[in-house]
Formats: C-alpha cells, sequence, structure tokens
C-alpha cells in the first residue's frame, strides 16, 4: 500500500510538474516535506546533495531517493513510473503526431507553461533559501555560485562551484547532528550492475540504442538540459536535425523529467514498434541513475551524519539555491519574460502560490488558459 501510494503521488506530479529540473525540486519540496511530511528538512537536503554530485537525471533521482525512504525499493520504482508515465505518453504521442498539433493554440499552452516555470523556480529559490541559507556564509555561497554561472554558464562551472561550496562547508560549516541516522555500506550489486550492463551493451553489437541511450544516462552531469546536446551526438544523425529539434522543444514543455526526450527519440528509431521503442530508451537513459541512488543512499545516509560532512552538505545546498537563482534568470526568466503582459502574469502567479489559497493544478490550468487567450 505505501508503494501505491508513492506511485499516486509522483503520478499526479508527473502531469503538473513544468519547468525542468529545477523546478521540480521546488515540487518535491513543497508536496514531500511541507504538505506531507513524510521526510524532514534535514533528510531532504541530504538526498539533494547526494544528487547534485551523481550522473544522471537530478530530480527523477530526488525522486527514486524520497520513494526509497517512503517504501523501500518498491517506492522508488513506484516514483520513477509515476513520475515519468505522463511525460512518456505525452513524449511518444508527440513522436508519432508532432506534425498535426502545430499552431497558434500550442504556441499558447507553451507560453503559459513558461510563466509557470518561472513562478515555480521562484517559488523554490524563496523557501529553500530560507532554509538552506540561514547565515551569512550560506546566502554568500549561494549569491556567488549564481553570479558563477551568470558569467559562465555551464556544467563545468557548476560542478566547480558544487565541489568548492563543500570545500568551504566542511572546513567551515561544520554541524553537530542531533540524531544520529543509522548508516549503511555501500550496496555492491547494483554498482556491479550498472558497470557490467554498460559493458554488455557495448559490446553486443544488436543493443546499439540500449548502448547509446544507457551510456548517455551514465555520462551527464547537470541534469536535463545536458543531456540534450549529449543525446543529439549519439542519436542525433539518425533521425535527421529536424526531427530532433522538434523533441528538444516538446521535452522543454511538457511536465516531468526532460529524460523524456528518450521516450520520443526511441519512438523514431524503431518506427516498426514505437511504443517499445520508446520503453526500451526511456528505461535506458534512467536506469544509470537509479543504480547509483540505490548503491549509495545508505552510505551516504551514514556519511552525512558526521559534522565535517554535515558542513560540505549545508555549503552544496547553499550552492544548489545558488544553481535554482541562476537557472530562474537563464533560461527560466529570460525564456518566458518578453514585456510588461508577461511579467504581470508572472507576478500574479507567485502571488497566488504564495498565498497558499490556490491549489497548484488549478494555477497550472488558470496560467495554460491565460496562455492560450492572449496568444
Amino acid at each position: 500500500m505505501q508503494a501505491w501510494r508513492v506511485f499516486r503521488e509522483f503520478f499526479l506530479l508527473g502531469w503538473i510538474s513544468f519547468g525542468g529540473p529545477a523546478a521540480h525540486v521546488g515540487y518535491f519540496h513543497r508536496r514531500f516535506v511541507t504538505s506531507l511530511g513524510w521526510l524532514d528538512e534535514d533528510e531532504f537536503a541530504r538526498l539533494l546533495a547526494l544528487t547534485q554530485f551523481l550522473p544522471g537525471p537530478a530530480s527523477s533521482q530526488l525522486g527514486f531517493a524520497i520513494g526509497r525512504h517512503r517504501a523501500g525499493l518498491a517506492g522508488a520504482v513506484a516514483a520513477f513510473l509515476g513520475f515519468t508515465l505522463p511525460s512518456f505518453g505525452i513524449m511518444v504521442l508527440v513522436a508519432l503526431f508532432a506534425a498535426r498539433w502545430a499552431g497558434d493554440g500550442l504556441d499558447g499552452v507553451v507560453r503559459g507553461l513558461k510563466w509557470l516555470a518561472v513562478v515555480v523556480v521562484a517559488d523554490a529559490v524563496w523557501n529553500m533559501g530560507r532554509r538552506f541559507c540561514p547565515d551569512t556564509l550560506t546566502r554568500g555561497l549561494a549569491l556567488a555560485t549564481a553570479v558563477l554561472l551568470w558569467w559562465w554558464p555551464g556544467v563545468v562551472t557548476q560542478l566547480l562551484a558544487l565541489l568548492l561550496a563543500a570545500a568551504i562547508g566542511c572546513g567551515w560549516l561544520k554541524r553537530t547532528v542531533e540524531t544520529m541516522p543509522e548508516g549503511g555500506a555501500i550496496r555492491v550489486r547494483p554498482l556491479v550492475l550498472f558497470a557490467g550492463l554498460w559493458l554488455l551493451f557495448a559490446l553486443v553489437g544488436g543493443f546499439w540504442l540500449l548502448r547509446d541511450f544507457y551510456s548517455a544516462g551514465a555520462l551527464v552531469f547537470g541534469g536535463g538540459h545536458v543531456v540534450l546536446p549529449l543525446l543529439q551526438g549519439f542519436v542525433g544523425d539518425r533521425i535527421g536535425t529536424d526531427a530532433f529539434l522538434t523533441g528538444y522543444a516538446a521535452a522543454q514543455a511538457v511536465p516531468g523529467p526532460m529524460f523524456s526526450l528518450a521516450a520520443y527519440l526511441g519512438a523514431l528509431l524503431m518506427p516498426t514498434a514505437p511504443w517499445s521503442g520508446a520503453a526500451l530508451a526511456t528505461v535506458a537513459i534512467f536506469l544509470p541513475g537509479f543504480l547509483l541512488v540505490w548503491a549509495l543512499a545508505d552510505a551516504w545516509r551514514g556519511l552525512a551524519s558526521r559534522p565535517a560532512m554535515a558542513g560540505a552538505i549545508a555549503g552544496v545546498n547553499a550552492a544548489v539555491v545558488g544553481l535554482l537563482l541562476a537557472a530562474l534568470y537563464d533560461p527560466v526568466f529570460r525564456s518566458a519574460v518578453a514585456g510588461g503582459g508577461d511579467l504581470a502574469m508572472v507576478v500574479m502567479g507567485v502571488v497566488l502560490l504564495r498565498s497558499g489559497k490556490v491549489p497548484l493544478l488549478a494555477l497550472v490550468l488558470l496560467m495554460v488558459g491565460a496562455g492560450v487567450v492572449i496568444s
């Protein structure tokens, strides 16, 4: 029953979680920490810090970890299925019928969803900033991270900022953890499976689709936006530039993880069995991140209870607030706000969400409806 509850909650979020990885963190925090109380702020912070250093889809890995925390391995699988199924279905349909859907109505929907993304990411920056940046040093780390990414955007800058923040936190933010969580060892089986599958797909020529998507999931750092050029390098030549760019645009407009682009590409790469191709590509791209979280979550829980590591996590989470702040401006705000009318809709959305009186689903429908009408 616990796994079914996990599936239901993530399935509902999978339909309304627009805005990409930065927004997803805000959705998860609001639902699972603030509303449901499935985990406390400290546990959320530990899991968030873990996912920042692993390759793979960071927001989906956070979902795996939350599901596992709530209902074990079955909960992790349920979280993945629930959060991914909506975008999976939409992206396969885009692959099959994209040419028929173009028009002003779709442009209006996308415009409204971009407004929503600004609202959700701004809310996440505010909520997480209050929690993870309680003093001058952590606020400084957050601001410095944002400034670095505004000046030198890219995955390398992001990783360097996280590592630097961890080092500063380890030295100057050491914390005594009142409740020492019981730690575990690194799970060897998932790590062996992670490496073994990668080797198998690389050596067996008939597994080229699994090899390419599994490699993308295992190699990407930095979340959904970074996997797009990586996938283009792996399979772009097989489907053509125009078709790939259509999927690129759709992946940024649909709810749920941006890794759902794999469903679109898998459907195109196996035109005689599009749903099967989509399923294989989707499982392959998410599986490496799933296995790494499974392997390291228990050991990380124990390490995170040590004062030096707790300080490092505090530094990383302050830097994550900076990452969200950087993303709030570029690409979220810059892609959504082109004039006073757009800004007015964003401000109205922020006020409605912060009031606590408007359900998130109602806000989604309001933004989409307004986007269609105005467009």
